[in-house]
Protein backbone atom coordinates (compact mmCIF):
# COMPACT_ATOMS: atom_id res chain seq x y z
CA UNK A 1 0.00 0.00 0.00
CA UNK A 2 1.02 3.30 -0.87
CA UNK A 3 0.99 4.94 2.29
CA UNK A 4 3.62 2.79 3.31
CA UNK A 5 5.57 5.31 2.33
CA UNK A 6 4.53 7.79 4.76
CA UNK A 7 7.10 7.90 7.62
CA UNK A 8 6.07 6.10 10.93
CA UNK A 9 5.91 8.89 12.78
CA UNK A 10 3.70 10.67 10.21
CA UNK A 11 1.38 7.56 10.20
CA UNK A 12 0.92 7.37 14.26
CA UNK A 13 0.39 11.15 14.35
CA UNK A 14 -1.84 11.83 11.52
CA UNK A 15 -4.99 10.28 10.13
CA UNK A 16 -3.71 9.62 6.52
CA UNK A 17 -5.69 8.85 3.31
CA UNK A 18 -4.42 9.00 -0.66
CA UNK A 19 -6.08 8.47 -3.77
CA UNK A 20 -5.07 7.75 -7.35
CA UNK A 21 -1.28 7.07 -6.11
CA UNK A 22 -0.25 10.32 -4.53
CA UNK A 23 2.14 9.38 -2.31
CA UNK A 24 4.19 7.22 -5.18
CA UNK A 25 4.36 10.36 -7.67
CA UNK A 26 5.04 12.49 -4.59
CA UNK A 27 7.95 10.08 -3.43
CA UNK A 28 8.96 9.27 -6.73
CA UNK A 29 8.68 12.73 -9.19
CA UNK A 30 8.72 15.29 -6.73
CA UNK A 31 11.12 13.86 -3.87
CA UNK A 32 12.12 17.59 -2.69
CA UNK A 33 8.81 18.87 -1.92
CA UNK A 34 7.42 15.32 -0.56
CA UNK A 35 10.47 15.68 1.71
CA UNK A 36 9.61 19.32 2.72
CA UNK A 37 5.80 18.45 3.02
CA UNK A 38 6.81 15.30 5.59
CA UNK A 39 9.77 17.43 7.53
CA UNK A 40 7.09 20.25 8.20
CA UNK A 41 4.25 18.11 8.97
CA UNK A 42 6.78 16.07 11.28
CA UNK A 43 7.82 19.21 13.42
CA UNK A 44 4.37 20.36 13.83
CA UNK A 45 2.77 20.52 16.95
CA UNK A 46 -0.55 22.59 18.18
CA UNK A 47 -1.06 24.17 21.00
CA UNK A 48 -3.24 24.94 24.09
CA UNK A 49 -2.90 28.80 23.55
CA UNK A 50 -3.71 28.83 19.91
CA UNK A 51 -7.14 26.90 20.30
CA UNK A 52 -7.88 28.62 23.55
CA UNK A 53 -8.91 32.13 22.24
CA UNK A 54 -10.86 33.08 19.30
CA UNK A 55 -8.81 33.49 16.20
CA UNK A 56 -8.54 36.25 13.15
CA UNK A 57 -8.94 35.43 9.57
CA UNK A 58 -5.96 32.65 9.30
CA UNK A 59 -5.67 30.59 12.58
CA UNK A 60 -1.87 30.13 13.96
CA UNK A 61 -2.08 26.02 12.87
CA UNK A 62 -2.51 27.45 9.13
CA UNK A 63 0.04 30.09 9.80
CA UNK A 64 2.62 27.72 11.57
CA UNK A 65 1.82 25.85 8.65
CA UNK A 66 1.97 28.08 5.43
CA UNK A 67 5.55 29.63 7.33
CA UNK A 68 7.38 26.52 7.53
CA UNK A 69 6.56 25.98 3.84
CA UNK A 70 7.25 29.41 2.91
CA UNK A 71 10.63 29.34 4.40
CA UNK A 72 11.47 25.88 2.27
CA UNK A 73 10.84 28.00 -0.53
CA UNK A 74 6.89 27.10 -1.42
CA UNK A 75 4.58 30.27 -1.99
CA UNK A 76 1.00 31.04 -1.93
CA UNK A 77 -0.19 30.79 -5.72
CA UNK A 78 -3.00 32.27 -7.85
CA UNK A 79 -2.95 31.27 -11.49
CA UNK A 80 -3.96 33.32 -14.21
CA UNK A 81 -5.99 31.50 -16.71
CA UNK A 82 -8.61 32.39 -19.44
CA UNK A 83 -11.26 31.13 -21.49
CA UNK A 84 -10.99 31.87 -25.27
CA UNK A 85 -14.00 31.63 -27.76
CA UNK A 86 -14.07 32.97 -30.74
CA UNK A 87 -11.04 35.04 -30.02
CA UNK A 88 -13.25 36.62 -27.16
CA UNK A 89 -11.36 36.06 -24.01
CA UNK A 90 -12.59 35.48 -20.49
CA UNK A 91 -10.31 36.51 -17.68
CA UNK A 92 -10.98 33.22 -15.33
CA UNK A 93 -7.95 33.11 -12.50
CA UNK A 94 -8.38 30.55 -9.61
CA UNK A 95 -8.66 30.89 -6.28
CA UNK A 96 -5.68 31.05 -4.12
CA UNK A 97 -3.42 27.98 -3.45
CA UNK A 98 -1.99 27.99 0.08
CA UNK A 99 0.88 26.40 -0.43
CA UNK A 100 2.56 25.47 -4.13
CA UNK A 101 5.90 24.50 -5.16
CA UNK A 102 6.62 22.55 -8.72
CA UNK A 103 3.45 21.25 -9.23
CA UNK A 104 2.39 20.40 -6.06
CA UNK A 105 -0.35 21.85 -4.13
CA UNK A 106 -0.95 22.33 -0.67
CA UNK A 107 -4.17 23.56 1.56
CA UNK A 108 -4.23 23.49 5.38
CA UNK A 109 -7.99 23.74 6.18
CA UNK A 110 -8.22 23.89 10.12
CA UNK A 111 -11.69 25.86 10.66
CA UNK A 112 -13.00 26.87 7.65
CA UNK A 113 -17.00 26.36 7.01
CA UNK A 114 -16.74 23.15 5.16
CA UNK A 115 -17.60 24.63 1.59
CA UNK A 116 -14.09 25.62 1.40
CA UNK A 117 -13.04 22.01 0.70
CA UNK A 118 -15.49 22.21 -2.05
CA UNK A 119 -13.51 25.21 -3.61
CA UNK A 120 -10.51 23.73 -2.68
CA UNK A 121 -11.09 20.31 -4.05
CA UNK A 122 -12.50 22.19 -7.65
CA UNK A 123 -9.20 24.36 -7.34
CA UNK A 124 -7.25 20.57 -7.68
CA UNK A 125 -9.38 19.45 -10.36
CA UNK A 126 -9.51 22.19 -13.19
CA UNK A 127 -5.64 22.73 -11.86
CA UNK A 128 -4.51 19.08 -12.83
CA UNK A 129 -7.13 19.39 -16.04
CA UNK A 130 -4.79 22.55 -16.99
CA UNK A 131 -1.40 20.75 -16.44
CA UNK A 132 -0.57 23.23 -13.56
CA UNK A 133 -0.49 20.81 -10.40
CA UNK A 134 0.60 17.55 -10.27
CA UNK A 135 -0.40 16.19 -7.09
CA UNK A 136 -3.18 18.56 -4.20
CA UNK A 137 -2.61 18.21 -0.55
CA UNK A 138 -4.91 18.60 2.27
CA UNK A 139 -3.90 19.30 6.08
CA UNK A 140 -6.99 19.60 8.31
CA UNK A 141 -8.01 18.22 11.38
CA UNK A 142 -9.43 14.79 12.36
CA UNK A 143 -12.61 14.00 14.10
CA UNK A 144 -10.95 12.94 17.44
CA UNK A 145 -10.13 16.66 18.74
CA UNK A 146 -13.47 17.66 18.90
CA UNK A 147 -13.14 16.53 22.26
CA UNK A 148 -10.02 18.65 23.34
CA UNK A 149 -11.77 22.18 21.93
CA UNK A 150 -14.81 20.76 24.54
CA UNK A 151 -12.63 20.68 27.28
CA UNK A 152 -11.15 23.65 26.27
CA UNK A 153 -14.90 25.37 26.13
CA UNK A 154 -14.40 25.99 22.29
CA UNK A 155 -16.62 23.11 21.13
CA UNK A 156 -19.00 25.61 19.52
CA UNK A 157 -16.21 27.40 17.30
CA UNK A 158 -15.25 23.85 15.95
CA UNK A 159 -18.67 22.31 15.33
CA UNK A 160 -20.26 20.39 12.89
CA UNK A 161 -20.12 22.89 9.99
CA UNK A 162 -16.91 23.47 9.31
CA UNK A 163 -13.24 21.46 8.28
CA UNK A 164 -12.47 18.29 9.40
CA UNK A 165 -11.96 14.73 8.32
CA UNK A 166 -15.49 13.55 8.18
CA UNK A 167 -16.79 16.35 5.86
CA UNK A 168 -14.20 15.86 3.31
CA UNK A 169 -13.87 12.61 2.59
CA UNK A 170 -17.16 12.15 1.61
CA UNK A 171 -16.66 14.76 -0.89
CA UNK A 172 -13.27 13.25 -2.07
CA UNK A 173 -14.91 9.34 -2.10
CA UNK A 174 -17.50 11.44 -4.53
CA UNK A 175 -15.03 12.43 -6.92
CA UNK A 176 -14.68 15.87 -5.53
CA UNK A 177 -10.91 16.23 -7.35
CA UNK A 178 -11.64 15.01 -10.59
CA UNK A 179 -8.44 13.30 -11.78
CA UNK A 180 -6.11 15.11 -9.66
CA UNK A 181 -4.07 12.63 -6.90
CA UNK A 182 -4.69 13.83 -3.70
CA UNK A 183 -3.31 13.26 -0.20
CA UNK A 184 -4.85 13.99 2.74
CA UNK A 185 -3.93 14.38 6.20
CA UNK A 186 -5.45 14.80 9.67
CA UNK A 187 -3.73 16.05 12.54
CA UNK A 188 -4.56 14.38 15.67
CA UNK A 189 -4.32 14.78 19.06
CA UNK A 190 -1.50 13.23 19.14
CA UNK A 191 0.34 16.41 18.10
CA UNK A 192 -1.72 18.73 20.67
CA UNK A 193 1.12 20.44 23.26
CA UNK A 194 -1.42 21.04 25.76
CA UNK A 195 1.32 22.51 28.35
CA UNK A 196 2.01 25.49 26.25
Amino acid sequence: MALELLPHFIRENYECHEWKHACAILNSDFPNEWSDILEVLAAFRFKKSWISVGGGRKSLVSSNIDTALYARGWIEKQFQTQIIVDDVVNESPTHKVDCFKNGVALEVEWNNKDPFYDRDLNNFRLLFDLRAVSVGVIVTRSDGLQKIFKELGRGASFGQSTTHLSKLLPRVIGGGGGGCPLLVFGITEKLYDGNN
